[in-house]
């Protein structure tokens, strides 16, 4: 079933343009009808596949047979949880896009063609094709934001795709360099990720080409200092694509420095493991600090996305089994967390109030005409502090306990990073949502003068409750019961740790 979730979301989209142009809602309830069945195609396949289950292929053709490219889907404990992640992040999405009427049908074509590239960048387990639909992806992104985004939106779809394009040569580099040397030494020209796996590459080699691979991948991830793209693009983007940047794409080039990159070279990781947890720490740190001193809403959360793909990016190079499982969690409730703010502030907020600023949003009291929204803030804000109970805590927590295995000075410095996150994020709650109201005196001084009566904004929509709803639910129940996901992610880390630990080839 799994390998519909990607058939599904192209079909979907190409037949979104059979639509009439004026049936706005025809294009939303089509849209809701492929993200829910593609999320029982997802779900169905997980159901499948028992926890503790070696690779599973799912298909495996010949597609380019000169360069031994194939059309092989598979799945195993790691991209299990990303694609159930994308599942839920795409229903969410329409969910919280019930309000489109500029060119529905286009828009929703596009966000199925994205979100189509992004399932099929989770399943492939042949490099060249997870290339392709990584560049896939690229387009309908760009034309969601330069379309449909607000805030210096050309600027950022651009800023956005060029970050993308380049760190996307870094990894065509790498696979061809990859390709060779493999050919060179097995005889055996393939791109079966799986296979290259088990290549003994030179240590020489990989000691260069890791961080090429890597650092292509991690561009997209937000790796500091590569990561201005992201606030940038997340603030331009409308609600449905900042919540698909934020919760799926940022996850493309995490899961891909993962799969290709960490997973392939054992040596090349532990060379450049110290410098890249400092660069994932200064990207906690700094995103932290940023966030705590932005003006504007989106911006706040924007690089909030950045400091919480830290914790991914540091776990990714722990080399041990609670690091890795806890970058693969954190990257589904990341994913969940950073959807469910970013459907706030844009969608319940921004498009009622018309403003992002902060000191605009003081005088609005907004939890008092929109409590739905100031309550499901709250709760996604104790989610993203990752208070118990959340999908957060379980994922940071094994990040940094297996960051004190590995470097206890980063897991120190990540520590001050969650704290300012905290700090950040009461002082978002308070500004947007809680703000003391200041009365004027009479000019006689006996008495305060009449509080202003809010604005009236319209009522908090049903599909934006389900959506909000739909997201909360997950990060409660994973925070709850992790080890839904654990039982699949921690037997596919296991063998990870081994070759590190052997320091050859699976």
């Amino acid at each position: 079933m799994l390998p519909w979730t990607i058939y599904l979301s192209f079909l979907g989209a190409a037949a979104m343009l059979l639509v009439p142009a004026r049936h706005a809602q025809a294009a939303r309830v089509a849209a809701l009808a492929v993200t829910l069945a593609g999320a029982v195609c997802a779900f169905g396949g997980a159901a499948a596949y028992h926890p503790g289950q070696a690779l599973l292929t799912l298909t495996r053709v010949k597609w380019i047979p000169a360069l031994g490219a194939e059309y092989f889907l598979a799945v195993d404990g790691i991209n299990l949880p990303l694609v159930l992640l994308t599942a839920i992040a795409a229903v969410a999405g329409v969910l919280f896009s019930w309000n489109v009427t500029d060119r529905p049908r286009e828009f929703f074509a596009l966000y199925l063609a994205l979100i189509g590239g992004v399932y099929g960048v989770f399943l492939s387990f042949d490099a060249f094709l997870l290339f392709f639909f990584y560049e896939v992806a690229i387009i309908p992104k760009y034309f969601l934001i330069a379309i449909w985004g607000s805030t210096r939106r050309e600027y950022g779809a651009m800023k956005l795709a060029l970050y993308s394009f380049i760190g996307s040569a870094l990894v065509f580099i790498g696979l061809l360099a990859v390709y060779v040397v493999a050919a060179r030494q097995t005889g055996l020209a393939t791109f079966d990720l799986s296979a290259l796996a088990k290549v003994a590459f030179p240590a020489n080699f990989q000691h260069w080409v890791f961080p090429l691979i890597f650092v292509g991948f991690a561009v997209l991830a937000g790796l500091w200092p590569l990561h201005t793209w992201a606030p940038t693009g997340h603030v331009a983007a409308p609600t449905a694509a900042s919540m698909l940047l934020a919760g799926v794409v940022m996850k493309l080039g995490a899961y891909g420095a993962l799969r290709v990159a960490v997973a392939m070279f054992p040596e090349g990781v532990k060379a450049w493991q110290d410098p890249i947890a400092v660069l994932a720490v200064i990207g906690i740190v700094y995103g932290a600090l940023a966030a705590m001193v932005q003006k504007d809403f989106k911006f706040v959360i924007g690089y909030s996305s950045v400091s919480h793909m830290g914790f991914v990016l540091l776990g990714l190079v722990t080399l041990n089994e609670l690091g890795l499982s806890g970058a693969v969690l954190q990257m589904f409730s990341h994913g969940i967390i950073a959807g469910l703010l970013f459907g706030v502030v844009g969608r319940m907020v921004y498009d009622r109030a018309h403003t992002r600023d902060l000191e605009a949003l003081e005088g609005m009291r907004l939890s008092r005409v929109l409590p739905f929204a100031a309550v499901t803030f709250v709760l996604a804000s104790m989610a993203s502090m990752g208070l118990p109970g959340f999908s957060g805590f379980v994922a940071e927590i094994s990040v940094l306990i297996g960051a004190w295995q590995a470097f206890p000075a980063a897991a120190i410095v990540t520590g001050i990073g969650i704290v300012i996150g905290v700090a950040y994020l009461l002082r978002a709650i308070q500004k947007a949502f809680f703000a003391a109201t200041k009365t004027d005196a009479l000019p006689n001084g006996n008495a305060p003068a009449a509080i202003a009566e809010p604005p009236a904004l319209e009522p908090i929509s049903w599909p934006e409750r389900l959506g909000a709803a739909l997201l909360l639910a997950t990060t409660i129940v994973i925070g709850l019961r992790p080890q839904l996901l654990l039982d699949y992610i921690l037997p596919s880390v296991k063998p990870l740790v081994a070759v590190w630990q052997q320091g050859g080839g699976l």
